[in-house]
């Protein structure tokens, strides 16, 4: 943040700011449009992708900007963006595409759009911040891979929770402690809510209710979290994390909820609690240096083993542009697959399901996702919740049970399949899921990653 001020007001008075491509056009798209012309120097939201060109011509409007250019047109928004207009489109490969746009922001939380669109991104050299933890989670470690070949940066955001756990996990490694346990916090969870009961509370704040539901029944911590473990290698406990251990205490006692044996085994553990309050995320680290130890005691930081350090709040819009600054200015991503999955998001039913049904959506009435370690995800041949639409079930499910691959017919010609079948394939050496994919138990055809991509 400290550098992060001062390159961007450098970039205001060269009159150089950095030019956005945002993908999406929902709530949290209007809260960062609205933050960054009225509130960050240095940066230009320059054009808007959204399915209903409407409502981003209205989020322009909501952050003070008129004279929106409309068009479908590479080179119309190309010569909108270098005259400075404002510009939407439904077409979103004009924006990564566009030799005026200098990264592509995704707020989209669409798994497959977001997987065709970021490829795409990719092949034409646009580092890409994401604020789609359904996509990072599920495929993000081999979009990664295709990233780093064309030598651009796929990164997080900051604000969300997996960019406030990261930038707190470097912190507290950067003053010498060994971070145990990465913990994002709660005021509500019930994996049994959908958007019939968060209707009131979506319509109160302006939200869609199916992504209010996901962050209500769990499904949306999980995502957060799988980030945050791909980041740095840490692992779950047990599937479901702690399923959302109630914790009313202090957090300078909240070590008492762990193992540190057990932390160390698994070689650090992501997590999530329902409370403390006014705590947002927390890290339980260990120092080796006994007279470390001793200044911490002094420094009111407790007795140890495990110390807590914390931060209270998350604010997502108000500090994507530092994510966007980092990617840009510094090639600094905030959060991005160390390697392959460590840690993935399952599908579990949330009521009984019946043969003969097409699941709908993360967040709305039949499934919900639960972290899980890649080791039991494989083995089990776990259906990811982030790719639940529109798979129609071959067999009844009973309520809380996982949804596997052999439970369900694919829909056919998804990108984010093939992906996920090549991430397996890249980082484990498995080819059960593109031997399905390919075989008589599959969608029938699989899309050529290569022809969407020339990486």
């Amino acid at each position: 943040m400290i550098l992060i001020d001062n390159a961007l007001k450098a970039r205001e008075t060269e009159g150089n700011p950095i030019r956005v491509g945002m993908l999406g056009s929902g709530f949290m798209g209007q809260g960062l449009t609205n933050q960054i012309v009225n509130s960050v120097p240095g940066i230009s939201m320059s054009a808007i992708y959204g399915r209903q060109p409407e409502r981003a011509t209205g989020i322009y409007e909501y952050a003070g900007l008129g004279d929106v250019v409309e068009t479908e047109t590479q080179n119309d928004l190309d010569a909108a963006v270098a005259a400075g207009k404002p510009v939407v489109t439904s077409d979103p490969y004009l924006l990564t595409r566009s030799e005026n746009i200098d990264v592509i922001m995704d707020v989209t939380g669409s798994v497959e759009l977001g997987a065709r669109i970021v490829l795409d991104a990719i092949d034409h050299q646009k580092p890409v911040v994401l604020m789609n933890a359904e996509l990072d989670a599920t495929i993000g470690p081999i979009l990664s891979v295709f990233a780093r070949k064309r030598d651009v940066i796929l990164s997080a955001t900051e604000g969300d929770e997996p960019g406030v756990q990261m930038n707190l996990f470097r912190w507290v490694t950067g003053i010498g402690l060994t971070p145990r346990a990465i913990v994002n916090v709660k005021g509500l969870q019930d994996r049994f809510r959908n958007p019939t009961t968060q209707a009131e509370w979506a319509e109160r704040w302006g939200q869609n209710p199916a992504m209010v539901t996901s962050f209500a029944d769990g499904s949306k911590i999980s995502f957060e979290q799988t980030i945050v473990a791909n980041a740095t290698g840490f692992k779950v406990q047990s599937r479901g994390m702690s399923r959302g251990t109630e914790y009313r205490g202090s957090i300078m006692d909240i070590q008492e909820l762990y193992d540190i044996e057990e932390l160390r085994e698994l070689g650090g553990m992501i997590d999530y609690t329902v409370g403390p309050d006014g705590i947002k995320v927390f890290i339980l680290a260990e120092h080796p240096d006994p007279k470390q130890q001793h200044y911490l005691k002094l420094y009111k930081m407790g007795d140890g083993p495990l110390y807590p350090f914390w931060i209270p709040y998350h604010l997502p819009h108000f500090e994507t542009h530092n994510a966007i600054a980092r990617t840009v200015l510094f090639n600094d991503p905030v959060a991005r697959p160390l390697a392959g999955p460590v840690v993935e998001v399952c599908a579990v039913a949330k009521r009984d399901l019946k043969a003969g049904e097409t699941l709908d959506d993360y967040g709305m009435y039949m499934t919900y996702g639960e972290a899980v370690n890649v080791e039991e995800m494989s083995k089990g041949q776990y259906l990811p919740e982030g790719l639940v639409a529109g798979c129609k079930l071959r067999r009844d499910i009973p309520q809380d049970q996982v949804i596997t691959y052999s439970d369900v017919e694919l829909p056919q010609g998804r990108i984010a399949d093939s992906l996920r079948a090549e991430q397996y394939r890249h980082f484990r050496g498995e080819h059960w899921l593109e031997d399905y994919l390919k075989g008589p138990d599959g969608p029938g055809s699989v899309v050529d990653i290569g022809t969407l991509t020339s990486v």
